[in-house]
């Protein structure tokens, strides 16, 4: 008679009973709450957890603070050490390497700066998953709960439904094709950054700004500023020399990783809009891009150059040399989006443009990640 080992039998029925959950919360999520908080054992987090694919995701870098694991990158992924287990979240949306060596899926996207891994992931280290959509319940517990999922929901009852839509805008006039102006600025924070965003203000105009990791450290304060006065908020690496960013595809990759975590440090937020050292010609190849877009960035240059690192003081020759290329734009209603940098010179040249810009009828907005990337290699991504 085929023997099978009492223990075997236990393991694989725990494994039933746990892949059953995990399949359980992905079927369920498709027709439930586009969002839910998370709580985390008897407390509710200050994370939204997201349905995406059916699957709810949430950062993981939150989500590792919440639950105190570790996490140490490595050359084929992350490694996650959480309740007394390890999994490895393989790069290129490999799966999920689980400790007796199966792999299993775990798709991974960025979203805000932010990693997404899918929740089950905790499963997979042991966690139980408590899901009840009617309830607005998903939660993560260690063991350590005093609260059960009855108590919890009534404790929380008031905070877990998600707040109603908002209604939608009504007659708001519609963009002019070529007169929404974007204006961007590189290389800050800057000892100058405040009387930048004081011109700013002063005309009503919001910019984004694509930031050094190490200027940011320098000024954190002036980031926090850009952020509270509604600015745009861009990665433009950390060296801004070309052998160190352009080594290689993970070396770009890197840098920007690096500056977003210096970003969501400062300011609690991260983003998903990039500009690479220099613009993305001729540098920024297929390969560079396909490392870096294909984790949920997007790349930004411009169709205006000021000039201005090269003119400084110059502020005519800078002037004329914006708006001649935007009058270029005009032709073919073609949006500007002018590249500029947060240095003192700038300051000089700023209130003349803003103004003559007004008076020619442009509106001045933010880079989002919803708007299509204007790029040198046209890369929509």
């Amino acid at each position: 008679m085929f023997h099978v080992p009492i223990k075997k039998v236990v393991l694989l029925f725990m494994s039933f009973i746990l892949c059953f959950g995990i399949l359980q919360i992905t079927a369920d999520a498709a027709g439930a709450n586009k969002s839910l908080k998370l709580g985390v054992n008897d407390s509710l987090t200050g994370i939204t957890a997201v349905s995406e694919k059916s699957t709810y995701y949430v950062p993981l870098r939150a989500l590792a603070t919440e639950l105190k694991w570790t996490l140490t990158g490595l050359p084929d992924g992350i490694q996650v050490e959480g309740g007394g287990r390890i999994l490895r979240l393989l790069e290129n949306n490999g799966g999920a390497r689980l400790q007796d060596g199966t792999v299993a899926k775990a798709d991974t996207f960025l979203r805000d700066g932010a990693l997404m891994v899918p929740l089950k992931i905790s499963a997979y280290l042991g966690y139980r998953i408590s899901f009840e959509p009617d309830k607005y319940l998903l939660r993560v517990q260690d063991g350590s709960a005093a609260l059960d999922d009855t108590a919890f929901v009534t404790k929380y009852k008031n905070e877990l439904a998600p707040p109603a839509p908002a209604e939608p805008a009504q007659n708001q006039p519609a963009a002019k094709p070529g007169k929404t102006l974007y204006l961007t600025f590189d290389d800050g924070p800057s000892a100058t950054t405040s009387e930048l965003l004081d011109i700013l203000n002063k005309y009503g105009v919001k910019a984004t700004f694509f930031m050094l990791g190490p200027n940011m450290n320098r000024y954190p304060s002036q980031v926090k500023r850009i952020v509270e006065e509604g600015n745009g908020l861009g990665l433009h690496g950390m060296t801004h020399r070309k052998e160190k960013f352009y080594a290689s595809a993970s070396a770009a990759l890197a840098e920007m990783n690096r500056d977003n975590d210096v970003l969501r440090k400062i300011t609690g937020t991260g983003t998903t809009l990039i500009r690479p050292p220099y613009g993305s010609k001729p540098y920024f190849t297929k390969t560079f891009r396909d490392k870096v877009l294909g984790q949920g960035y997007h790349l930004w240059d411009w169709n205006v150059d000021s000039d201005d690192w090269k003119y400084k003081e110059d502020s005519v020759t800078i002037y004329n040399t914006v708006m001649g290329q935007v009058h270029k734009l005009q032709k073919s209603k073609t949006n500007p989006v002018i590249l500029m940098h947060d240095q003192k010179a700038t300051l000089k040249v700023l209130p003349r443009l803003l103004e003559t810009l007004k008076k020619e009828g442009y509106t001045f907005e933010i880079v989002t990640k919803d708007i299509e990337p204007v790029n040198f290699w046209k890369d929509k991504r």
